[in-house]
């Protein structure tokens, strides 16, 4: 019976404040997931493009820079690595916008407006459209850039965002319709080295590009 005893008490010790933390951790979950409101996209290119984005976060992938050769066009990387830069592109290629051909044929046009950062002498369709600094140039040169504010209202689903780290390295990612209640502003699809997640961090990092594609 003291054996019986001293097992319970110590069930009692322990279980309780594990349950009660684990009651905690899915009420703090809850809370948050209520701050978030889909809002509607009128738009069906817009709608399918944030969608497409979306449904990124819902799958297992390794972020993985290495170089890959790959077909073209509509090319891609295996389905479980990639970089910020695939998440663009994937979701643009679902509403039939293939980024490796269109910035490979207007590279081949005009390869000097192109940064030279990595030492190449001709364009390479299996990594040029995967970088961010070519993506920025191509939608320079297509007008689809607009200004850098720090207003959130600015900042719309299906833009494209792209920040400098601190460390100087450059990131990507795209605005979605999900609307944080909280902070007053739409979330990021973005992957920054664990896989494509769905965040509030716009203002994040310093801003320096933003592209608008679709209603341009």
């Amino acid at each position: 019976m003291k054996v019986q005893s001293l097992l319970l008490i110590l069930f009692l010790l322990f279980a309780i404040p594990i349950s009660v933390f684990f009651v905690k951790l899915k009420s703090l979950t809850n809370i948050s997931s209520q701050n978030i409101v889909y809002n509607t996209v009128e738009n069906p290119t817009i709608k399918t493009l944030v969608e497409s984005t979306i449904n990124q976060t819902k799958s297992a992938v390794t972020y993985d820079p290495a170089y890959y050769d790959i077909d073209y066009p509509n090319g891609d990387v295996p389905a479980n690595v990639g970089v910020c830069s695939d998440v663009i592109i994937r979701a643009f290629r679902d509403i039939d916008i293939d980024l490796q051909k269109e910035i490979h044929e207007d590279m081949s046009s005009n390869f000097k407006v192109y940064p030279n950062l990595w030492g190449l002498t001709a364009p390479d369709k299996n990594i040029d459209h995967r970088r961010v600094p070519n993506l920025q140039t191509y939608f320079q040169r297509k007008n689809y850039d607009l200004p850098v504010t720090d207003d959130a209202n600015d900042y719309i689903p299906g833009d494209v965002v792209v920040w400098r780290f601190a460390n100087g390295r450059v990131h990507t990612g795209l605005v979605v319709n999900a609307f944080d209640l909280t902070s007053q502003r739409y979330l990021i699809v973005h992957n920054a080295g664990r896989g494509p997640q769905l965040e509030d961090v716009l203002f994040t990092w310093e801003i320096i590009g933003h592209y608008r594609i679709i209603g341009s």
